[in-house]
């Protein structure tokens, strides 16, 4: 994945819109020649998701987690104090994971290492990236290499290894090992290409966070049967009795369980590996199973296209929330994968035919099960400090706008103009939240987590996904 530095230069003076300062970085002419054409929007969801949790703790002072992508010449310009220019790739993950990690945000750990996971800039065509020599402080973080330029000598087996131990972590912190795939990389260019151009993408705003995903331009670096044996080996090695059959997105946060990263990438239906009579056959043997067995099903969603949500079992132990044989520390993993599961075998559903409508409609229903948790925990009282109402509207005729738009509804506390991407308002909202609102922790947690949940949806159903995750309304 090759990273163009006038790219960079474009995303800052778009973040630089919003009233908070921003650097403004000057990179030198001769750093743009040799390279492809910009990708860093080919997996912005990821990038987004990193790019908020790492600004909740950032004592580096890393600008952009963009800069982790580039090649060294350009990424000085937004290494801060990381002087290892080949490990501030990993160093962003590093910090991003920790930050979500002390939140107990699944979501934001998933990022981080999915980010870990992508490839680097090199300068031409076929050129492997230098890994980094250093440790990570997160083992996750450490056991994850990047991708390689699948025009690279050996960059099939390579890449293939990343997606396998990338799985095995995302196991490890209870999200979907499948999601492993969406790391991958685009089909292998020409080392003959002068344009630079190869098989790549850059759109900005891409509906389904990342034009690699919607352009169906992602190649699988492994099969779904491939993960499910790497997994399920770990798994029986440390004897955790957890299942990785399950092809669900348990991508949460302890806090509050946001709206998956992956919710509409899903439907391209590369990594699901279960039929949809398969996985409701699952949901329910589960179903049965709750009856039977001791506990309390929490799920409370009563949404029912494709199926019912299987049941989350709440009992004993040290992992006291089950979803289909998985267990779970916290109810929000348990929640997101309950919901996560329901989304496959609607998904499974309507590609077979056998249920009419899209997959679109399968997306909003998991954003809606995902809110309805996150809304629950969220309305435990957050503490937005001295402000009150954090809310964002998505409407027409803001600002003088013909188009529908977002913004803040509190534009006392929250004075920001309208914005066509819910991600300018979101940023804004939660860096007010923690500098001028002087909100408790708890609240900006949470609002890095309806970051995420909005960046999942489009239109109205951002800005329903970002109040519910803070448990507000417009």
């Amino acid at each position: 994945m090759k990273y163009e530095s006038l790219s960079v230069i474009a995303f800052i003076g778009l973040a630089s819109a919003a009233p908070t300062p921003k650097n403004v970085f000057s990179i030198p002419r001769a750093m743009l020649r040799g390279r492809e054409v910009p990708q860093e929007h080919s997996h912005d969801r990821f990038l987004d998701g990193v790019r908020v949790n790492l600004a909740i703790n950032n004592p580096a002072g890393i600008s952009d987690p963009v800069f982790g992508l580039l090649g060294n010449a350009a990424a000085a310009a937004g290494a801060g104090t990381i002087t290892n220019l080949d490990c501030l790739h990993q160093a962003t993950a590093d910090q991003a994971f920790t930050n979500a990690k002390a939140a107990a945000n699944v979501t934001g750990q998933a990022d981080a290492l999915m980010y870990a996971a992508l490839e680097r800039n090199t300068g031409s065509v076929g050129l492997a990236s230098v890994t980094c020599n250093e440790t990570a402080v997160n083992p996750e973080i450490a056991a994850v290499q990047q991708h390689q330029d699948p025009a690279s000598a050996g960059a099939a087996a390579g890449n293939k290894a990343v997606v396998l131990a990338l799985a095995v972590q995302l196991q490890s912190i209870g999200a979907d090992p499948q999601e492993a795939l969406l790391s991958g990389t685009f089909a292998a260019g020409s080392t003959t290409d002068n344009t630079g151009k190869g098989n790549t993408c850059d759109t900005v705003d891409d509906v389904e966070g990342g034009c690699i995903f919607s352009q169906n331009l992602l190649v699988d670096d492994a099969t779904a049967a491939e993960i499910d044996a790497a997994v399920a080996g770990t798994s029986a090695a440390v004897a955790s009795g957890s299942s990785a059959a399950s092809n669900s997105s348990a991508v949460a946060t302890g806090s509050a369980c946001a709206a998956a990263v992956t919710a509409t990438a899903t439907v391209d239906a590369a990594p699901v590996a279960s039929s949809s009579a398969a996985v409701a056959a699952a949901a329910t043997s589960a179903a049965s199973s709750t009856s039977a067995a001791s506990g309390t099903n929490v799920q409370t969603f009563t949404g029912t296209l494709g199926g019912a949500a299987p049941p989350v079992v709440s009992s004993t132990g040290d992992r006291p929330f089950s979803v289909n044989g998985d267990t779970f520390v916290n109810s929000g993993a348990a929640l997101q994968r309950s919901c996560s599961v329901q989304n496959n075998a609607c998904s499974n559903a309507v590609n077979s035919g056998s249920l009419s409508g899209s997959v679109s409609d399968c997306g909003a229903q998991e954003t809606a099960c995902n809110a309805a948790a996150a809304t629950k925990k969220a309305r435990a009282a957050l503490d937005f400090g001295s402000c009150s109402n954090p809310a964002i509207e998505f409407a027409a005729g803001l600002d003088g706008r013909n188009e529908n738009s977002f913004q803040a509804v509190d534009q006392t506390d929250f004075n920001h103009g309208s914005a066509l991407n819910i991600g300018v308002i979101a940023s804004f909202v939660c860096g007010q939240l923690s500098s001028k609102c002087k909100a408790g922790a708890d609240a900006i947690a949470a609002c890095a987590t309806a970051q995420t949940a909005a960046a999942a949806a489009t239109g109205q159903a951002s800005a329903d996904a970002f109040n519910a995750a803070l448990g507000v309304s417009a």
